[in-house]
């Protein structure tokens, strides 16, 4: 595996006047992995505007695996450093294993383990809500589609992002260059409203290959208002905000994967 940086290197993001291109997609939604035999990855979270990485996961594809008759491959997924509150071996380490499916049209979860309280617990695509509100996507668990391509539902100018109010939108929103450190990179971004949690978009800008360079979040200034007592613009008041079909989202933190370095 290699070695995250500490600090996220400053980078720049410009539009491109090219057309987008049409890209497959094949990464698991939120975890950044090819759910393939023999692929790894090193993926980190930077706290911004500290920029400081405050956990990386490592990640392994260990074999194939069948979970109520289908197919897959299961993942290792170790974590470090991560505020979650389920434990294994010590406060800054936690395991998860995944069992995912990629097919010619869909990524897909199956079944995700870890152990909580010292209890070793499993949920499946078949568990109802406990498995769907956190790892299922799409009708049905039938995942996203990794054949993806500029389909007009969104439509960014600048900051402001409006179209679809549907309660999960994805789309493809424009071409960008990426600059990370010394290296340039053009890519596609991928806006998603909602899809990977309620009150949350993303920007994810994915390469020709199909592999995300950067990750961004942002929530809805409302998000976890219950559990912060306070609005996101009042905690990050300096950070980047975007508009979303007219609401206030605000930039919380970054991802990067050892595919850039």
């Amino acid at each position: 595996m290699k070695k995250l940086p500490d600090i996220l290197p400053e980078y720049k993001i410009v539009k491109s006047d090219l057309v987008p291109f049409c890209v497959r997609w094949e990464e698991l939604q939120g975890w950044l992995m090819v759910p393939r035999v023999g692929e790894e990855l090193t993926w980190g979270l930077y706290d911004m505007p500290s920029r400081r990485r405050t956990e990386y996961t490592e990640m392994k594809a260990i074999g194939k695996a069948e979970i109520h008759g289908i197919e897959g491959v299961e993942i290792s997924a170790i974590q470090y450093g991560t505020e979650d509150y389920y434990r294994t071996g010590s406060v800054d380490k936690m395991e998860r294993r995944f069992v995912a499916q990629l097919t010619d049209t869909h990524c897909r979860y199956l079944a995700e383990s870890h152990t909580e309280n010292g209890v070793r617990k499993h949920y499946t695509f078949l568990d109802g809500d406990g498995f769907i509100n956190n790892w299922g996507f799409g009708e049905d668990n039938c995942g996203n589609e990794v054949n993806i391509s500029h389909k007009g539902q969104l439509v960014r100018n600048g900051t402001a992002i409006n179209g679809s109010t549907a309660k999960e939108t994805l789309d493809i929103v424009g071409r960008y260059t990426v600059t990370i450190g010394d290296k340039i990179y053009d890519t596609v971004c991928v806006m998603d409203i909602q899809c990977f949690n309620d009150g949350v978009a993303s920007e994810q800008y994915l390469d020709e290959n199909g592999r995300t360079i950067l990750w961004r979040r942002f929530n809805k200034n409302d998000w976890a208002y219950k559990r912060y007592g306070k609005l996101w613009t009042e905690m990050l008041p300096d950070n980047e905000t975007l508009t979303v079909n007219g609401e206030t989202y605000v930039h919380w933190y970054d991802c990067i994967t050892d595919y850039i370095l």
